[in-house]
């Protein structure tokens, strides 16, 4: 059974290995490999510390996602690529919605369509696409598929 609960730091060991993990597939699905950098880098540059939203999914004891998002945005969400496709993001973006209602964007690099099909399901729909540079790593190119929810959906209980 997974639940998700707010983030602790004794969790930060875990989270490292769920990102680091899931983060280089994410990039390979946006054909930017050479982009990676690990959490322990990613994170201070990015300020994932300071996200008011940190949470984490876990399964018998083990921390098997997280995600951050501010009170408008959700911005992390990364599972073990052992869990990946199983409802674990869903739980875990659902959790982030519930507990901040406000959330109306996310940016999904162009190519993650797991991911955009996740989002989509839970209401957000494609706004436009914007490149720029990637936050934290600016030494490369990216372009983000921008999505959007105007209303928040009704969300099943759990």
């Amino acid at each position: 059974m997974v639940t998700v609960r707010r983030y602790e730091t004794s969790d930060w060991a875990a989270i490292e290995q769920v990102h680091d993990s899931a983060r280089k597939i994410e990039l390979r699905l946006a054909g930017l490999e050479d982009a990676f950098l690990p959490l322990s880098v990613a994170a201070p540059r990015e300020g994932l510390p300071e996200y008011p939203g940190l949470f984490v999914a876990v399964e018998d004891g083990t921390v098997i996602g997280f995600a951050a998002c501010t009170e408008d945005e959700l911005a992390w969400l990364y599972v073990s690529p052992e869990h990946m496709r199983q409802g674990v993001g869903r739980r875990l973006a659902e959790y982030a919605l519930r507990a901040f209602p406000g959330i109306r964007s996310i940016e999904v690099l162009k190519g993650n369509e797991p991911a955009m099909v996740l989002y989509e399901r839970l209401g957000f729909s494609l706004a436009r696409t914007e490149k720029g540079q990637m936050p934290g790593n600016e030494a490369f190119a990216v372009e983000v598929c921008c999505m959007e929810r105007n209303a928040p959906s009704p969300l099943p209980s759990r």
